[in-house]
């Protein structure tokens, strides 16, 4: 397919994320979004390529399109092409409700989730950054995971060294201890989404400027545990219970969490409300592509564990055409990038905030 790059919908430290404008029109092609950075920078990137790849199809996960290569400005650029989320993620949809879900809600949307590292999971690989920012939202309803670029098998030993994987507030004790990152984290990070989901703030109460070392020893070494809302039912309050589980072979699976009370709600609930979506569909631009493309959403959002809005510049200019190469490796190679612990106890200070830039752009 040739492209053009359009309009800046995200910007980061590792790259940007634009809207792919196909140069044979919307109608034949689905509607895109793709990552793009600098080779000598792109080991996520494509190790996100290579998992989606080996996964293959799953309603609740995100759809890889392909990538390429393109040489602009004189720097070499790779680039994936992934499923546009025409509802943004589930970060901005609780920002917007004040972090005040229904229970009703948060369980459908817990549902997929699950659904998700259900797959994930039997497939033989975990992600490593569950978090609201990383689960989008379509228009027809549809709730899928995204970011794969820390993704990694289960039970592959990592690096020499402490690596923190993914977002400190939602890892889990087994990771702050030793760096464990098994399907069992994947549960604990959604159990903290779970909490945000209900109250709009992280599970655990850690102010911004904290030192995060600290944040860590708290999970690993002490006995708390995560905040759980005094509002939620008693079947949640029990499932957040079997998320909450200090010893990752205790904790509950995907599998189990499906069959738990709190999920067995009428399976009707889950769908979106035809009149409310047929309304949506009139009034959204998104949505209307959506009826004349092939696959017309794609992924966009890039999250950190903590955000905060900023300004970012659009784009509409053409880069480079490129044709998209739909062929992948089947190797899945571990990450190469770590980032040892050890680094927190250094005299420069973390940058925590490198992806807080992030915005949505409608």
């Amino acid at each position: 397919m040739e492209w053009v790059r359009g309009d800046t919908i995200g910007c980061g430290s590792f790259g940007t994320v634009n809207l792919v404008v196909p140069r044979n029109g919307f109608p034949n092609h689905p509607l895109m979004a793709v990552k793009s950075c600098e080779t000598i920078r792109s080991v996520s990137l494509k190790n996100e390529r290579e998992v989606l790849e080996y996964l293959g199809f799953c309603p609740q996960i995100i759809r890889c399109f392909g990538d390429d290569y393109t040489v602009e400005n004189g720097h070499k650029f790779y680039n994936l092409f992934l499923e546009y989320a025409n509802k943004g993620s589930l970060a901005d949809h609780v920002k917007k409700n004040g972090g005040n879900l229904m229970e009703s809600d948060v369980r459908r949307y817990v549902r997929s989730v699950l659904k998700g590292l259900r797959f994930v999971h039997a497939k033989g690989f975990v992600h490593c950054d569950i978090k609201l920012q990383n689960i989008l939202l379509f228009c027809n309803g549809d709730v899928k995971i995204a970011d794969f670029g820390l993704a990694k098998r289960n039970g592959e030993e990592e690096q020499r060294g402490m690596e923190i994987r993914g977002t400190p507030l939602n890892i889990a004790p087994e990771s702050a201890n030793g760096s464990d990152y098994d399907s069992p984290v994947d549960i604990w990070a959604l159990g903290c989404a779970m909490v945000e989901m209900f109250t709009g703030k992280p599970a655990w109460n850690f102010k911004p400027g904290t030192n995060v070392a600290a944040l860590l020893i708290q999970i690993g070494a002490s006995d708390e545990l995560p905040g759980i809302p005094q509002d939620l039912s008693q079947e949640g309050k029990d499932f957040l219970g079997k998320c909450f589980v200090k010893d990752p072979k205790k904790r509950w699976t995907a599998e189990m969490l499906l069959d738990h009370p709190f999920m067995a709600d009428d399976e009707e609930k889950m769908a979106m409300n035809p009149i409310q979506q047929e309304e949506e569909e009139s009034t959204s631009p998104s949505c209307y592509f959506e009826k004349i493309s092939e696959s017309p959403r794609c992924h966009f959002d890039f999250p950190d564990w903590v955000s905060t809005q900023s300004t970012a510049s659009s784009q509409s200019i053409f880069q480079e055409n490129s044709k998209i190469r739909p062929s992948f490796s089947s190797h899945i190679p571990s990450l190469s990038d770590p980032n040892p612990i050890h680094r927190l106890a250094c005299d420069e200070a973390p940058n925590w905030s490198v992806s807080d830039s992030w915005i949505t752009v409608r």
